[in-house]
């Protein structure tokens, strides 16, 4: 489960380059890859344009995405948390209360040559800076080292 502040940006566009590239390993199927957000300001809405244009512009499509909130169920479902900052963490944890099973990790801890949850680098917000092409290649280098940590 892949998670940001709103589930309109960077959650979905991780999830999706994620979908793409368990696809082309031909592992689509033995991975379960999703997106919420922390908070609900924007549940039930679709991908933000500039993110979905980014995202097309590589051939990644993310119709029929609506953003939904992160629940305890969630962490329960799942076998990995994975956040795009500190940021996000904190307020996950406010939901959740404990990451007593060490389920929750930062994607760009997954660039490291020894990938260890929470010493990577955040994934930088689009939202406010506008560079969804800089964003879209951190998502990419994070999930590609994820899909080498899962052994893919």
């Amino acid at each position: 489960m892949f998670v940001c502040h709103g589930n309109i940006c960077r959650s979905p566009m991780a999830e999706y380059v994620m979908k793409s590239l368990a696809a082309k390993k031909s592992v689509g199927e033995e991975l379960y890859i999703d997106s919420s957000a922390t908070s609900r300001e924007e549940i039930g809405n679709a991908v933000y344009p500039p993110a979905a244009n980014t995202l097309s512009m590589h051939g990644i499509e993310s119709k029929g995405h609506k953003a939904k909130q992160f629940s305890v169920a969630d962490y329960n479902d799942f076998d990995m948390v994975i956040v795009m900052e500190e940021y996000n963490k904190r307020n996950l944890m406010r939901l959740i209360g404990c990451d007593c099973e060490n389920k929750v990790w930062k994607l760009l801890d997954f660039t490291l040559e020894e990938p260890i949850s929470g010493a990577g680098a955040d994934i930088s917000d689009p939202w406010y800076h506008g560079g969804f092409d800089k964003t879209y290649n951190e998502i990419v280098a994070g999930c590609k080292g994820l899909m080498r940590y899962l052994g893919y």
